[in-house]
């Protein structure tokens, strides 16, 4: 019987990019999503549907036992559509929830269940300011920020949680997302990466590299992406029809 993999976040922007590339890999793939109505969506690529909110605790820990995946992937964000100027504050707090409870949720649902690696979507664009391109030990914003103290509390916490868990911890610091599902067709700024990149990543990220924080972002100036280069051979070009 194939391996498990259990993707949190399985019908977001890097999901329904994610969870092609875990199926044609050969892995078993179940894939949560907060709506029924997105089921069908996740049985088309092949994956089974989990219909949960992260922040059931008790119930994720018992999916997650009944499951017993080997890797558990979280790629879960909560943020509109073209990231909307409007709904952006309401969202931020929402995010900066989901990595500090919602991450702690997860990884104590995959412990328990026996998972040997935990792979999790962060950030590459809240570093504090300074030489560039910025590596992966550089300071972070500071908490007091006034606009994005909250997320870089969020961002730590999940960052702290992954690395410390008594299992591989492996965090993914996303440039900003463009391509397919994000609203965006090209780079907004500096230190952007394609959905489709981002999710090779994270694909790649199942079997090769150290435990650790990795930059994944295009080269151009913004965040030194070396590190991920190496550890895993991933490329920031690479698209889902090479």
């Amino acid at each position: 019987m194939s391996k498990s993999i259990f993707l949190a976040g399985a019908t977001g922007a890097i999901g329904r990019r994610l969870c092609p590339l875990l199926v044609s890999s050969g892995w078993r793939v179940v894939g949560s999503t907060r709506s029924a109505q997105k089921a069908p969506m996740l049985r088309e690529m092949g994956v089974e549907p989990a219909v949960i909110d992260v922040f059931d605790s008790a119930g994720l820990k018992e999916l997650l036992a009944a499951i017993r995946p080997e890797v558990v992937i979280h790629q879960l964000t909560d943020l509109p559509h073209a990231l909307e100027a409007s709904k952006m504050a309401d969202a931020l707090e929402r995010n900066a929830r989901l990595r500090d409870e919602g991450t702690r949720n997860l990884v104590a649902a995959a412990v328990h269940a026996g998972a040997k690696r935990l792979i999790a979507q962060s950030i590459a664009f809240i570093y504090a300011e300074g030489p560039t391109p910025h590596g992966e030990t550089d300071p972070l914003l500071a908490l007091t920020h006034p606009v994005y103290g909250g997320t870089v509390a969020g961002v730590m916490s999940l960052e702290r949680q992954v690395i410390e868990a008594p299992l591989d911890g492996i965090v993914l610091r996303y440039g900003l997302f463009y391509g397919p599902g994000t609203g965006f067709d090209w780079p907004i700024a500096s230190g952007s990466v394609h959905v489709d990149a981002a999710a090779k990543a994270a694909e790649l990220a199942v079997t090769r590299g150290e435990p650790g924080i990795y930059n994944v972002a295009e080269t151009d100036g913004a965040v030194n992406c070396n590190k991920a280069f190496q550890s895993f051979g991933w490329h920031a070009g690479w698209r889902a029809d090479q």
